[in-house]
Protein backbone atom coordinates (compact mmCIF):
# COMPACT_ATOMS: atom_id res chain seq x y z
CA UNK A 1 0.00 0.00 0.00
CA UNK A 2 1.19 3.53 -0.68
CA UNK A 3 -0.60 6.95 -1.38
CA UNK A 4 1.33 9.94 -2.85
CA UNK A 5 0.66 13.43 -2.45
CA UNK A 6 1.11 16.29 -4.53
CA UNK A 7 0.23 19.64 -3.61
CA UNK A 8 -0.46 21.77 -6.82
CA UNK A 9 0.45 25.85 -6.51
CA UNK A 10 -1.47 26.75 -9.85
CA UNK A 11 -5.37 25.74 -7.66
CA UNK A 12 -6.33 24.47 -3.82
CA UNK A 13 -6.22 20.64 -4.86
CA UNK A 14 -3.62 17.82 -4.14
CA UNK A 15 -3.41 15.02 -6.38
CA UNK A 16 -3.18 11.86 -4.02
CA UNK A 17 -2.11 8.75 -5.78
CA UNK A 18 -3.62 5.23 -4.03
CA UNK A 19 -1.63 2.05 -4.58
CA UNK A 20 -3.01 -0.90 -3.58
CA UNK A 21 -0.46 -3.95 -4.29
CA UNK A 22 -1.24 -7.70 -5.97
CA UNK A 23 -0.33 -9.26 -2.59
CA UNK A 24 -2.77 -7.34 -0.97
CA UNK A 25 -6.02 -8.08 -3.01
CA UNK A 26 -5.58 -11.61 -3.09
CA UNK A 27 -6.19 -12.03 -6.82
CA UNK A 28 -9.26 -9.60 -6.94
CA UNK A 29 -11.16 -8.34 -9.98
CA UNK A 30 -12.25 -4.85 -8.69
CA UNK A 31 -11.29 -2.57 -6.23
CA UNK A 32 -12.34 0.64 -5.59
CA UNK A 33 -11.17 3.72 -3.38
CA UNK A 34 -14.12 4.60 -1.26
CA UNK A 35 -14.13 7.55 1.04
CA UNK A 36 -15.75 10.94 2.28
CA UNK A 37 -14.74 12.45 -1.32
CA UNK A 38 -17.20 10.63 -3.14
CA UNK A 39 -19.96 10.11 -0.57
CA UNK A 40 -18.65 6.49 0.14
CA UNK A 41 -20.45 5.51 -2.95
CA UNK A 42 -20.47 1.93 -4.36
CA UNK A 43 -20.84 2.84 -8.01
CA UNK A 44 -17.67 4.90 -7.73
CA UNK A 45 -14.88 4.37 -10.36
CA UNK A 46 -13.13 1.08 -9.68
CA UNK A 47 -8.86 1.38 -9.16
CA UNK A 48 -7.00 0.64 -12.31
CA UNK A 49 -5.43 -2.74 -12.40
CA UNK A 50 -1.95 -2.95 -13.87
CA UNK A 51 -0.14 -5.67 -15.30
CA UNK A 52 1.43 -6.70 -12.27
CA UNK A 53 -2.08 -6.87 -10.88
CA UNK A 54 -1.11 -4.22 -8.69
CA UNK A 55 -4.62 -1.03 -8.34
CA UNK A 56 -3.69 2.47 -8.50
CA UNK A 57 -6.00 5.40 -8.89
CA UNK A 58 -5.88 9.53 -8.75
CA UNK A 59 -8.01 11.77 -6.86
CA UNK A 60 -7.79 15.47 -7.03
CA UNK A 61 -9.11 16.39 -3.80
CA UNK A 62 -9.68 19.41 -2.22
CA UNK A 63 -6.73 20.74 0.06
CA UNK A 64 -7.05 21.90 3.53
CA UNK A 65 -9.14 18.94 4.41
CA UNK A 66 -9.24 15.34 6.29
CA UNK A 67 -11.23 12.75 4.59
CA UNK A 68 -11.75 9.20 5.72
CA UNK A 69 -11.71 6.60 3.14
CA UNK A 70 -11.18 2.53 2.93
CA UNK A 71 -10.75 0.06 -0.08
CA UNK A 72 -13.65 -2.10 -1.38
CA UNK A 73 -12.76 -5.13 -2.81
CA UNK A 74 -14.33 -6.99 -4.56
CA UNK A 75 -17.92 -5.64 -3.69
CA UNK A 76 -17.63 -7.18 -0.11
CA UNK A 77 -14.02 -6.95 1.67
CA UNK A 78 -12.98 -3.77 3.11
CA UNK A 79 -9.60 -2.59 3.51
CA UNK A 80 -7.79 -0.05 5.32
CA UNK A 81 -4.49 1.48 3.75
CA UNK A 82 -1.95 1.04 6.54
CA UNK A 83 -0.10 4.20 4.81
CA UNK A 84 -2.85 6.37 5.72
CA UNK A 85 -2.24 9.38 7.62
CA UNK A 86 -4.56 8.84 10.68
CA UNK A 87 -7.21 6.43 11.30
CA UNK A 88 -10.78 6.98 12.90
CA UNK A 89 -12.96 4.04 14.44
CA UNK A 90 -15.76 3.87 11.85
CA UNK A 91 -19.99 2.53 13.21
CA UNK A 92 -18.70 -0.90 11.73
CA UNK A 93 -16.33 -1.95 14.79
CA UNK A 94 -13.29 -1.51 12.46
CA UNK A 95 -10.89 1.47 10.99
CA UNK A 96 -11.27 4.11 8.02
CA UNK A 97 -7.97 6.02 7.01
CA UNK A 98 -7.49 9.10 7.43
CA UNK A 99 -5.89 11.18 4.42
CA UNK A 100 -4.98 14.89 5.29
CA UNK A 101 -4.70 17.56 2.73
CA UNK A 102 -3.69 19.90 5.25
CA UNK A 103 -0.70 22.30 3.38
Amino acid sequence: MSIKKQFLKSKPVCKVAFRLDAAEVNGAQKVQVLGDFNNWDQNAEPMTMLKSNDFTASLELESGKEYQFRYLIDGYNWKTDSASDNFVANQFGTQNGVISTLN
